[in-house]
């Protein structure tokens, strides 16, 4: 037992990662591929070559085994995990026909199917007629039809990533419901494909011989063969076993299983998840997202650019700490923490409300992001502390709005994704949450989460909540300081729960003006 491993395999945004666990959650040996995130032919486009992203895995999995302690023949099993809403469609031979339109992709149809008389009336009746028109004008399979009708035709399956990287890996169409976050026929609150009298069949221009067969974190769905193995050098035979999608192997990677844990992901989407065996709408008619845990629910909030303001910023103003980085072998996110501990708590005024995108329904789709209290003492170093503060202030009221719909206070926090590395970041998050805060064990806790979905699936422990507790650990916890916590608590409440509110009207007057964002 002690020797056995599982490759989780973690497909971000950026990169793409192999990562051995042993049977205590503990990292064996892991490589990391990085890409391009997307390539952009018109404004608002992402998109990525579904080809550079299974290159990428068989060249991270290849360099896996160079590492030491990398043993193939410990190999249990493999487990896929993915970021989510990236759609790849592929023809009778399963090859894609054209390149897949990542999650960050903005591009949107007025050519959408429309549904029928009377959901159209439920739906006003409901006040959520414009939230059922932005779904259905959103959905990449109604662009693909209504734009690209020829490639619509030869479509044989619509594939998530990690249905596609599964179908690459075992040659099966199977994709694990904790996967299927996107603009598809999926019923949330049963976690299958939506029954046919469902008005999803109606809104979006999809059949079910088009989607692929769904099975439950844990299950096994096929295995390594030999064409594979030459590629991965993963062993033939290996179980390839269902995971679920990044942010919900985040979940449970880091612990968190219980509705009273807030699972802070800092990564490229910042978000705050809890794991509810209740179906909860945080945000009325937004679902919550199937778990990582078969028949469970992640009650997440997002705040949709997240953590990747911390990249915008060291992209725009940042070059003195990446140049210093170089000069002196460190890594600049080090550099970054000097200049958040440079400027007090609160930033001196400057408070940063972080909708650099829009949203659904809270934003609304009308939402920009905001900064205000500019001084002549402020400087870049306040600006950067002032995005680290309106982050956890955003994800903060995620959490407030979380307790008041699932009526369960939430008591303790775990911090994952690339934001956690950050002593920084998550003393400020104690102490704007003003809960103790702790980071996990270990960083890589999407991988983590994959790897535990295997290990149960393949009897090594008898369920999740034996694997979670047996693989994750608490790492150091960041206690709130008290004059921090009652100051950020007063900038919150009488402060930031205002600005969206009050600046709302402004920002709808600016795109009528200037025409961005365009209207949905």
């Amino acid at each position: 037992m002690n020797d056995k491993t599982i490759l989780a395999i973690d497909n971000g945004t950026q990169s793409v990662r192999a990562i051995l666990f042993d049977l205590q959650g503990n990292i064996v040996a892991k490589s990391q591929v990085h890409f391009e995130s997307y390539f952009s032919e018109h404004p608002g486009w992402a998109e990525h070559d579904p080809e550079d992203y299974w290159q990428s895995l068989c060249r991270a999995c290849e360099q896996l085994w160079e590492q030491p302690g990398a043993d193939k023949a410990l190999v249990q099993g493999v487990a896929v995990t993915t970021q989510r809403g990236t759609v790849i469609n592929v023809g009778q031979d399963g090859k894609a026909l054209r390149p897949a339109i990542t999650w960050l992709d903005q591009r949107r149809t007025d050519l959408a199917p429309r549904v029928g008389m009377w959901w159209n009336a439920a739906f006003r009746l409901a006040r959520v007629k414009g939230t059922i028109d932005y779904f259905c004008g959103e959905a990449e399979v109604n662009w693909i039809k209504a734009h690209q009708p020829d490639i619509w035709d030869r479509t044989h399956k619509v594939l998530l990533l990690s249905g596609y990287l599964n179908y690459r890996l075992c040659g099966r169409y199977v994709d694990s419901t904790g996967s299927q976050v996107a603009y598809l026929p999926f019923d949330y609150k049963r976690q299958r494909w939506a029954g046919p009298r469902d008005w999803k069949w109606q809104a979006l221009a999809i059949t079910p011989q088009m989607l692929p067969e769904l099975v439950a974190p844990g299950t096994v769905i096929g295995l390594i063969d030999d064409a594979v193995a030459a590629l991965t050098g993963i062993p033939a035979g290996t179980p390839l076993l269902a995971a679920a999608a990044d942010k919900a192997c985040e979940v449970i990677g880091a612990g968190c299983q219980a509705p009273h844990i807030g699972c802070l992901s800092y990564g490229t989407t910042a978000t705050i998840n809890t794991t509810s065996r209740r179906y909860v709408e945080v945000t009325p008619f937004i679902p919550p997202y199937p778990a990582a845990i078969p028949d469970t629910y992640s009650t997440e909030v997002q705040i949709f650019r997240g953590y990747w303001m911390v990249n915008w910023f060291k992209e725009q103003f940042g070059h003195h700490e990446r140049a210093r980085a170089l000069e002196e072998d460190v890594a600049p996110e080090q550099l970054f923490d000097e200049l958040v501990n440079a400027v007090p708590a609160g930033a001196m005024g400057l408070m940063l409300q972080p909708y650099w995108s829009p949203g659904i329904r809270v934003p609304g789709p009308e939402a920009k992001g905001a900064i205000i209290g500019f001084g002549d003492v402020h400087t870049r170093a306040h600006v950067y502390r002032a995005i680290l503060e309106g982050l956890a202030y955003a994800l903060r009221e995620g959490k407030e709005r979380t307790e008041k719909r699932s009526g369960v206070p939430i008591t303790e926090l775990r911090v994952s994704g690339g934001g956690s590395q950050s002593d920084a970041a998550m003393q400020l998050t104690a102490d704007i949450f003003g809960l103790p805060t702790a980071r996990p064990h270990v960083y890589e806790t999407s991988g983590l989460g994959a790897a535990i979905a295997a290990v149960v699936g393949l009897g090594l422990y008898p369920d999740f909540a034996a694997a979670i507790a047996g693989m994750t650990r608490i790492g150091r916890v960041f206690e709130p300081i008290e004059a921090n916590r009652v100051m950020y608590d007063r900038l919150y409440k009488q402060v930031y729960r205002k600005m969206y509110a009050r600046l709302q009207p402004m920002y709808a007057q600016i795109a009528e003006i200037t025409g961005y964002p365009k209207k949905p």
